[in-house]
């Protein structure tokens, strides 16, 4: 099953909170407006997506989240970039993740979609980034996001120390001459940290959003869920079960690119009904907690 969730921005505020806006402030203001879900009402919404293909549920589910997308933004204008457009393609990343979101997982919206906000961002950033070799594997994208970070906390000089370089270098398991390429391709486009950036109808200081976020609540919550399920407990778990209950399982919820398989692909590789995956999953993941606490 296809979804097409290509909502433009003008229309997923359309209808729900007024007019179409035609500025980054009035934007804001109409996201920050519409309604939020409880937990029980985003599941019903999810279910009616899932099941039903019921596009206005979707539409719901991404208009509730949509001061998510605006927040997460915020959060790299550091970069240069128009806040309108990072919000634009956090809205593409947003609209992913309903399409990918199932409720009988347990885990709310908001924590399954930032992941698909930030990586869509990310994208954005790399690909605009007119040093386009910049950042070409996973260290030198992660070193490319948080070097900025990291070295506004240790010094507001223009450049980073000897010393300071290999404190970064041991943070983000790289090496030290690999932090001072990627401060150098990076010094053309630095911007003054008491500056701003003026789209013509905002004004930010890239000082405001290049805090460590490191200790962001849903990062924090991300990271102990993953520290959970990577406990000896896990593989103990997931030897209890039959071949194809832990295909399922590591599909679904251990996939190392991040690209989690759906109820529909798998139900194509198995030849069932997404139902039947989904009860197999729930089955799995109760028998694996079983195991797991036992």
């Amino acid at each position: 099953m296809t979804h097409a969730l290509a909502f433009p921005a003008p229309s997923i505020v359309d209808g729900a909170v007024g007019a179409a806006v035609g500025t980054i402030d009035a934007y804001i203001q109409a996201a920050q407006r519409a309604p939020m879900l409880s937990e029980e009402e985003e599941a019903q919404l999810a279910r009616r997506f899932r099941d039903e293909d019921d596009l206005d549920a979707a539409r719901k589910l991404v208009l509730s989240h949509l001061r998510l997308v605006i927040s997460v933004a915020r959060g790299y204008l550091g970069y240069g970039l128009p806040h309108a457009d990072l919000i634009q393609e956090g809205n593409i990343g947003l609209m992913k993740a309903v399409k990918r979101f199932d409720p009988e997982r347990g885990v709310r919206l908001v924590s399954f979609a930032l992941h698909w906000i930030k990586a869509e961002i990310h994208e954005y950033i790399l690909k605009n980034w007119r040093t386009v070799k910049v950042a070409t594997t996973k260290a030198q994208r992660k070193l490319f996001f948080n070097l900025r970070s990291l070295k506004n906390a240790l010094t507001h000089e223009s450049s980073l120390s000897p010393e300071h370089t290999t404190l970064i270098a041991e943070k983000l398991g790289v090496k030290p001459e690999e932090v001072s390429e990627m401060e150098g391709r990076m010094g053309a486009h630095d911007l003054a940290l008491e500056g701003s950036v003026d789209d013509g109808e905002e004004t930010y200081a890239p000082i405001d959003y290049l805090a460590d976020s490191h200790y962001e609540p849903t990062r924090v919550i991300e990271g102990r869920e993953y520290a959970r399920m990577q406990n000896e407990g896990l593989q103990t778990a997931l030897a209890g079960l039959d071949a194809r209950s832990r295909r399922i399982i590591e599909t679904r919820w251990l996939a190392e690119d991040g690209e989690a398989a759906t109820l529909h692909d798998l139900a194509a590789e198995f030849q069932v009904s997404a139902e039947r995956i989904r009860q197999i999953e729930v089955k799995a993941l109760q028998k694996m907690r079983a195991l797991i606490t036992a």
